[in-house]
């Protein structure tokens, strides 16, 4: 695989990982009573809350492994697993409870971490930085994530554009399509970790 296809694959993993409908339809609703100008702030500030958290998580997954004395493959199998759990919700239209419990605290906090960054995206982020070979690859990897939270970032700028196109109702198909991606995504960590467990 050559660089520039490592990295497409790479950043559209990450891009599905953030589900960015379900974080749209989350930050409109957060941000209902915001001026634009506060909205895109908010915006701005969580996108980059995201982009630090995810590249730190990237180059230093390696020590969180070696600490607690965990396995690329066990970690695929648990992360996958998770995001599979989260998937669920995703494919069925429903908020989740935690979600539904920060709706009234809108602050960076709770939608970089929880919401964007929850346990399952940080499992996938480790997964995936575990399997990247070498300096360049990492290297690649970060980009990927810096471009997949500005496609994020573009995505909730234009929250109030693509509210209006798609409806409620496009929001909940198109956050379903990305809850159906990420089965698919968790299937296959679940799978490749099971298949280099009886390799090894």
């Amino acid at each position: 695989m050559d660089n520039l296809t490592f990295l497409f694959n790479t950043w559209m993993k990450f891009f599905f990982l953030f589900t960015p409908f379900f974080v749209l339809s989350m930050f409109m609703g957060f941000t209902r009573e915001c001026s634009n100008r506060q909205r895109n702030q908010l915006a701005t500030h969580s996108m980059l809350t995201v982009a630090a958290l995810c590249v730190g998580l990237m180059f230093f997954g390696d020590i969180v492994f070696a600490m607690f004395g965990i396995t690329l493959d066990a970690f695929r199998v648990g992360a996958g697993a998770m995001l599979f759990l989260s998937a669920i919700p995703a494919m069925q239209g429903k908020e989740d409870t935690l979600v539904s419990a920060l709706k009234e605290d809108v602050t960076v906090v709770p939608l970089a971490m929880p919401i964007v960054v929850g346990p399952a995206t940080i499992g996938a982020l480790l997964v995936l930085a575990g399997g990247m070979n070498g300096a360049l690859q990492k290297l690649l990897g970060a980009v990927a994530v810096v471009l997949a939270v500005f496609c994020l970032w573009i995505i909730l700028r234009l929250g109030t554009v693509i509210e209006k196109a798609l409806g409620q109702r496009g929001l909940r198909i198109m956050t379903k399509i990305t809850g159906l991606v990420l089965s698919a995504l968790a299937a296959q960590m679940i799978l490749a970790g099971i298949k280099h467990f009886f390799e090894n």
